[in-house]
């Protein structure tokens, strides 16, 4: 055991934890004042269920046994789990890297919750994200980061664009589609009610970045290095590309763009972190707030679905193009093996894998979540009241006010 390594690796685990504060304020700036205590609340809850549910099962169903698709249960409550030792030759022992990725699923499940902002019943999604731990997010990070079915087949991601961005995108997209469109939908202009809140809730989340990312190469060497100058770079492009996009588009740049276009870049060099070259990252923030404005401002609003944070257009389409990007740059000295880099340094078999990849992660994303919100939807109501809905979440659900000087009548 290094001591260095667990220092590093304890620091990255608070950093991760407090990314779902920062999403918190980030999803909650961006919606509307009656709702505020709501949409936050949605983004801190997943951090205390999904770890109990870690502790209970989660890590051994993630990082247990052998499996193809998904783990066993011999390390139930973490039984056998070392504090002292790694049994997978780590120089962190087993307790911490159990505790490093129990922060990613709470980050994963509040991700999703944007895409259904302003009108889902709370009973009802933690019904869901429940299942959901147990359905899609366990059953992928066993598949491609404890050498599961897709591991094998030669897929690499390095901190979680398949395993976290890709999967909840794309589960927040099915969630918003089946639950419906809020009650004013293109009716109105929505506006953020807060934007100092999306402002601090992005910079929480490229400071917490640093762990996600560079704590992701589980020690304290020079490829945690390389990962975190690949995240900075590529959330400072996100930035300067999405202001620019601004200017094109409306004239004058925005904060918002600019806390969007910096979490667009951290979402799409999460996959290839420790993979790809320095200059790539670059690259990949620069042209990953084009995809993903193209997908929030046109595509979102031709085929009319009602994404209200943006969950899908950020994390699910930035998760797929970051993935993609990944089989393209893949360095060969940076690759987990000979066989799998980049295409452009002459090898198409990642890119080919990467691909088959995202394409089943999306069909078993979109086709669990569907078939478990269609089930919860038999048993109980999924969706507010419509009066619920024009008085607001944050008294409807949770009997809070935000603002108490405000009324309720929001605009």
């Amino acid at each position: 055991m290094d001591s260095g390594s667990i220092a590093f690796i304890m620091i990255c685990s608070a950093l991760v934890m407090l990314m779902s504060f920062g999403l918190a304020f980030f999803y909650g700036g961006l919606g509307r004042r009656k709702n505020v205590i709501n949409t936050m609340m949605m983004a801190v809850i997943p951090l205390g269920m999904t770890s109990l549910f870690w502790v209970l099962a989660g890590y051994s169903l993630a990082f247990g046994g052998k499996g193809s698709l998904i783990g066993n249960f011999s390390h139930l409550f973490l039984s056998g789990v070392s504090e002292s030792h790694s049994s997978r030759g780590l120089a962190v022992p087993d307790m911490l890297f159990a505790a490093f990725q129990m922060m990613f699923p709470a980050v994963t499940a509040a991700i999703l919750t944007g895409a259904v902002a302003g009108r889902m019943r709370f009973k009802a999604l933690l019904l869901f994200l429940v299942a959901w731990m147990f359905l899609v997010y366990y059953p992928f990070a066993h598949m491609v980061w404890d050498d599961g079915l897709l591991a094998k087949w030669g897929t690499i991601d390095f901190a979680g664009g398949d395993v976290v961005h890709i999967t909840s995108g794309v589960s927040g997209l099915v969630l918003a589609i089946v639950v419906g469109k809020r009650r004013d939908f293109k009716q109105m202009d929505y506006r953020p009610h807060n934007i100092p809140f999306v402002l601090l809730g992005a910079g929480l989340l490229w400071f917490g970045w640093f762990g996600f990312n560079a704590g992701s190469a589980l020690t304290a060497n020079a490829l945690a290095v390389h990962a975190l100058v690949t995240t900075h770079v590529s959330a400072a492009a996100g930035l300067i590309s999405w202001i620019s996009l601004d200017y094109y588009f409306a004239g004058k740049p925005s904060l918002v763009g600019a806390s969007t276009g910096l979490v667009a870049g951290l979402v799409a060099i999460t996959p290839g972190a420790g993979f790809v070259p320095v200059w790539s990252a670059l690259l990949i923030g620069l042209l990953v707030s084009p995809v993903c404005y193209l997908a929030i401002s046109i595509i979102k609003h031709k085929f009319e679905y009602d994404d209200a944070l943006d969950a899908f257009g950020c994390h699910g389409i930035g998760g797929i193009f970051g993935g993609l990007a990944t089989g393209l740059f893949t360095q060969p000295s940076l690759a987990l093996d000979g066989h799998h880099f980049g295409l452009v340094y002459g090898s198409p078999s990642l890119f080919l894998v990467t691909l088959a990849a995202i394409l089943v992660t999306v069909l078993w994303s979109a086709l669990v979540s569907y078939l478990l919100i269609r089930v919860i939807a038999h048993f109980m109501p999924i969706r507010v009241q419509e009066r619920a809905e024009v008085i607001g979440l944050d008294d409807s659900e949770h009997e809070e006010t935000a603002y108490p000087t405000f009324m309720g009548l929001d605009g």
